[in-house]
């Protein structure tokens, strides 16, 4: 029989279920994702890091893990929150049960929780940190352990996900060579920068353009990531220093997020985030709806850009609440996206955006 786990919220709210994974205590800001699918992807994705995720899909681990769908290394997640935790798995070849996934990388799980009271909470009031328990059931003791974690505002956590040597990816032979600057890039998107015949190498997330450009690169790629945009000044300077160069420059999320602060934009941290596979974006260039899957608690402040304008474009808009999802730099070869173009799992009307940078880079190409 599972034995009991809890999750208190910083505000006082707590809610009681079942224990999975493995008997300990995590702490974290607590956000939730709407995808139906993909759960193994979303564990290993380094822009979880330091959080506690809400799967709302009910079944969670019914076709089990297996080595080749992650999105990192490890498992990135603080833990896991979900209505049905399943052990039993329905997908045999090369895979092992969501139970062991977790034992492996040591991480707590409470499950038989009714996830839409905990998502329509979040929706309501915010996100907020957590603290998830498999080992006690202690209030006390668990609001005194809450009460010294960090606010996700203001916190740099890239560094902590970011690669610690440089290394290659692709095809040596390739038409392109781009530079990524690491601050939590997920695997599929080195798979699509190597589809469009690009050789890459990652670098981590401290290295400054000097170092970077002395391997004469074709363009640069700056990644997604956890924590705070606003509290990576080093990284704003990096690619400043990309766009003085006038290199070819895609980013992805917080890769977006960066590129706007360089440029004389602003942040702020979102009330709940966006976090599923099925956010429509407008793409303002061609007119065209785009379904996409995105992952972030921070945003580009419209007004900001909009006071920009002369240096600064919108290029995509979300139909939800009207947010910022692209911008371009005008008169310089850069471009970015909240979203995630590479989604996978998830839809592939933005794949685009990575043939988009492979013909910026040929017509930069010396």
């Amino acid at each position: 029989m599972a034995s009991q786990a809890v999750l208190l919220l910083e505000d006082g709210t707590f809610f009681e279920g079942k224990a999975a994974g493995v008997a300990t205590t995590a702490i974290g800001e607590l956000c939730f994702n709407t995808g139906m699918t993909g759960y193994q992807e979303l564990f290993s994705d380094p822009s979880y890091f330091g959080q506690i995720l809400v799967n709302t899909h009910v079944h969670i681990g019914n076709y089990g893990a297996i080595a080749e769908e992650v999105e990192s290394d490890k498992m990135q997640i603080a833990g896991l929150v979900c209505k049905d935790f399943n052990d039993n798995f329905s997908r045999q070849k090369d895979s092992f049960s969501l139970q062991k996934y977790f034992e492996r990388y040591q991480k707590p799980v409470i499950y038989n929780i009714d996830t839409r009271s905990i998502v329509r909470y979040i929706r309501d009031r915010g996100v907020m940190n957590a603290i998830l328990s498999t080992e006690t059931s202690d209030i006390d003791q668990l609001r005194q352990q809450l009460l010294q974690a960090p606010s996700m505002q203001g916190l740099e956590l890239a560094s902590m996900v970011s690669t610690p040597q440089p290394y290659f990816f692709g095809n040596p032979a390739a038409q392109f060579k781009v530079a990524v600057l690491d601050f939590g890039v997920k695997r599929n998107m080195l798979r699509c920068l190597a589809e469009n015949d690009c050789y890459v190498q990652v670098f981590p997330a401290k290295t400054t353009f000097k170092e970077m450009a002395t391997w004469q690169p074709d363009g640069y790629f700056v990644s997604n990531g956890p924590g705070d945009p606003a509290s990576m000044d080093y990284a704003v300077a990096t690619v400043q220093n990309i766009l003085a160069a006038e290199k070819p420059l895609f980013g992805i999320c917080l890769g977006h997020q960066l590129l706007a602060l360089a440029n004389g934009c602003s942040t702020y941290k979102m009330h709940h985030g966006h976090r599923g596979i099925n956010q429509p974006v407008l793409n303002l260039k061609t007119g065209r709806g785009e379904i996409t899957s995105q992952n972030h608690g921070f945003v580009v402040d419209t007004a900001s850009v909009e006071a920009q304008n002369e240096w600064v474009e919108i290029t995509h808009r979300n139909l939800n609440d009207q947010s910022v999802e692209g911008i371009s730099v005008r008169q310089k070869p850069a471009f970015s996206v909240q979203y995630h173009p590479e989604a996978s799992p998830g839809t592939h009307d933005s794949r685009y955006l990575f043939q988009q940078f492979s013909q910026l880079m040929l017509q930069y190409k010396v």
